[in-house]
């Protein structure tokens, strides 16, 4: 397994490796670094690719020994357009980025690389929150459960994932309350908890025996302060499918997740609608 990540040396692209350390010391991953410059007008040699090629051998040198990290200057139209066509290239099956740099402390905030690589990516995508600096292995995944469309392929995904990486799997719902429609929260509290139920059943039967796996259904006023009324291990990794209006094999974010993006502490992963992960 490879993981592309886009780096720039600032607190994004290193955001963006810590991340990527993280996913390939749990995964026994090898990691592709790569920074896109733009292809020169002129057609002669791309401006930077020196530098662009110190600045990353200065980052590989910084990851942990036993991950593999290979190196690349890459041209393209864009850096975005860059990164999805070196994961199909070498057929990666994550692609890493880091918010954009004008967020909060430890939120997200999707700049306009994040957002390309989000609607133009065929694989998933992790998006490390600003201020990330977690280089152990995970100790948790979370999956968030709806009820809409491709709920199940990100069911299976989560399944899938932390029975290989050997963690506990975590299932979440977020119920955001009508304040001013109170007779109707404690039926949709009611609702989202009977749904989870039934979701963490069906995943304990995918599941090794004997693996842990358990549910928390949080609510508030929005899907936001639902989030910050849960508790986050550091090691933690959140998993969320594409919208129902993605196309096939590729990625959407609903509302839901981009409201999300906007107060997880930790990594968020994108799956793309109906994908499933391809043996390596």
């Amino acid at each position: 397994m490879r993981y592309v990540v886009g780096y720039t040396e600032n607190d994004r692209g290193r955001d963006a490796l810590e991340l990527a350390t993280s996913l390939a010391v749990t995964q026994s991953a090898g990691i592709d670094l790569v920074t896109v410059l733009d292809w020169p007008q002129d057609g002669s040699v791309a401006p930077g690719g020196v530098r662009a090629q110190e600045a990353l051998d200065r980052a590989s040198e910084n990851v942990p020994d036993g991950v593999e990290v290979t190196t690349h200057v890459r041209l393209a139209d864009s850096f975005a357009a860059g990164l999805v066509e070196l994961a199909n290239d070498i057929g990666a099956g994550l692609i890493v980025i880091g918010a954009s740099s004008n967020g909060l402390l430890r939120r997200f905030t999707v700049g306009s690389v994040a957002n390309a690589v989000l609607h133009s990516s065929s694989v998933p995508v992790a998006l490390a929150p600003r201020g990330y600096r977690h280089r152990a292995a995970f100790t948790r995944m979370t999956c968030a459960v709806g009820t809409r469309a491709g709920a199940e392929s990100v069911l299976e995904v989560s399944v899938e994932s932390a029975a290989r990486r050997g963690l506990p799997l975590r299932l979440i719902s977020l119920v955001a309350l009508d304040v001013h429609e109170a007779s109707d929260s404690g039926e949709a509290i009611n609702r989202a908890h009977q749904h989870a139920e039934s979701v963490l059943a069906r995943a304990v039967e995918q599941l090794p025996e004997g693996h842990e796996a358990s549910i928390t259904v949080a609510h508030g006023r929005t899907i936001e302060e639902a989030i910050d009324d849960i508790e986050w291990d550091a090691g933690e990794l959140v998993i969320v499918g594409s919208s129902r209006l993605a196309q096939n094999r590729q990625i959407f974010l609903g509302s839901t997740a981009n409201k999300m993006l906007r107060a997880l502490p930790v990594p968020m992963v994108v799956v793309p609608r109906d994908w499933v992960r391809t043996p390596r």
